[in-house]
């Protein structure tokens, strides 16, 4: 008993005179590790179309049900995605979202990305779902050419009902 009491003052001594580790908080951010997942960002091809073609799949594939896409048919004049559909309506519950990653996985335009932004707060149960314009980046943030397959989409196809891909 004093022998365990005798250790665990000796850890205490030998702590008090060490420089203390705390990290200031708002003034200094930790550094996140490569693979870390934290709030999502839906991104844009370099010339500003929306990568997001109201596939669905990111729904799909969510385990806690937390993300809500309804999509819409693209305006031929004034297209938002380069498919024939983009997606009107994107919400994600992040009182749900458990931070998997399978809607990252799921997305086969690389829409959806988890980036390494932590700080995540809210104060009432409406400003945790996050819309589309919280979510989509600035025109000017994106990156990566229009794949050619999905420059083909917007071609009548020759005979109905079929698309070289």
């Amino acid at each position: 008993m004093i022998g365990d009491l005798v250790k665990g003052l000796a850890t205490t001594v030998r702590y008090m005179f060490r420089k203390p580790v705390t990290i200031e908080y708002p003034e200094v951010k930790r550094p996140v590790r490569e693979r870390f997942r934290g709030k999502h960002e839906l991104k844009r091809f370099e010339n500003g179309m929306e990568r997001c073609i109201g596939c669905s799949l990111c729904s799909a594939a969510c385990p806690s049900d937390a993300i809500l896409v309804v999509p819409a048919e693209n305006n031929p004049q004034q297209p938002n995605s380069p498919g024939e559909r983009y997606a009107a309506t994107y919400e994600i519950n992040m009182l749900r979202c458990i931070f998997c990653g399978y809607c990252e996985d799921a997305c086969p335009t690389n829409a959806i990305v988890l980036e390494h932004q932590y700080e995540l707060s809210y104060y009432d149960r409406r400003a945790s779902i996050y819309t589309k314009d919280m979510l989509l980046v600035p025109p000017d943030q994106g990156h990566g050419a229009i794949p050619p397959v999905l420059e083909q989409v917007n071609r009548t196809p020759s005979p109905p009902a079929q698309i070289e891909l």
